[in-house]
């Protein structure tokens, strides 16, 4: 008999769903964009399950991951960090994967990874410069959407430094470059770059090893990977999945979970 394992990521700005079939196959998913203390993660669940067929009673196990994972503990039958469930959804995506790098809403995450399993990180969490929130703000200062950074940073002819670390004085380079009349394609090249400047700090922290994977919402912005890759050296790898990579890695731990829960067979 088939086991189903339910993952949910809490994100501070998203909510992700994954389930999974004998911890392989993915079967169901969703994505809602508003995480912790909203109806996210509810509506996530609900678009989880229904894009698959299934209820909870389905379910043989779930565990929640996240910024906002213990607001559902009257739903998930046990928690973990994000942490792990970045290494382990990322080294099922790429086994061979050694570095990981997170940007989420709010935080920026580097994991070393050996075997399948974190064995040591940094994390900014102090701060909204070089996170999804970041981008958000920059990109409402520009008049522009934040999804088409990427392609607009990567029409640029020259490179303009936003060379502050913090949001709230990066948006005023950004203004003031503005008013002096400067392309608003090149001032996105600059706030990429800025962006993985920061990003390549907090990974030399833990010594960055091939191979770079990239998980969370900004990894879709190829500015932000194209920029990293050449601060850091080494190919960046990401996955359509991107996304919904805690997610995944609670539903390989749930499953790991349930295969220890489940009744062994009585040999006669």
């Amino acid at each position: 008999m088939s086991i189903y394992t339910l993952g949910i990521d809490v994100g501070s700005t998203a909510s992700k769903c994954i389930i999974l079939k004998d911890g392989t196959e993915i079967v169901g998913k969703s994505l809602i964009d508003v995480g912790a203390g909203t109806s996210g993660p509810a509506r996530a669940i609900e678009a989880a399950f229904a894009s698959c067929g299934m209820t909870a009673a389905d379910m043989d196990y779930t565990l929640a991951t996240g910024y906002g994972r213990n607001s559902l503990d009257n739903i998930a039958d046990s928690q973990m960090s994000e942490l792990s469930c970045h290494a382990k959804g990322a080294a099922f995506l790429f086994p061979d994967v050694r570095t990981v790098i997170d940007i989420g809403g709010q935080d920026v995450k580097a994991l070393h990874i050996e075997n399948g399993a974190m064995v040591n990180f940094q994390m900014n969490d102090k701060c909204a410069a070089g996170t999804g929130r970041f981008l958000d703000v920059m990109a409402k200062v520009l008049e522009v959407e934040v999804n088409d950074l990427g392609d607009l940073g990567a029409q640029s002819t020259k490179r303009i430094a936003i060379s502050s670390t913090c949001t709230v004085f990066a948006e005023s380079e950004v203004i003031s470059q503005l008013s002096m009349g400067t392309d608003k394609k090149d001032i996105i090249n600059g706030i990429h770059h800025s962006v993985a400047n920061r990003v390549v700090g907090l990974v030399n922290r833990i010594g960055v090893q091939d191979r770079v994977v990239m998980t969370g919402g900004v990894a879709q912005n190829k500015g932000i990977v194209s920029a990293l890759e050449e601060g850091l050296g080494h190919t960046v790898y990401t996955s359509p999945l991107t996304q919904y990579n805690g997610a995944l890695g609670a539903a390989l731990f749930a499953y790991q979970k349930a295969l220890k829960a489940k009744p062994q067979s009585v040999r006669i």
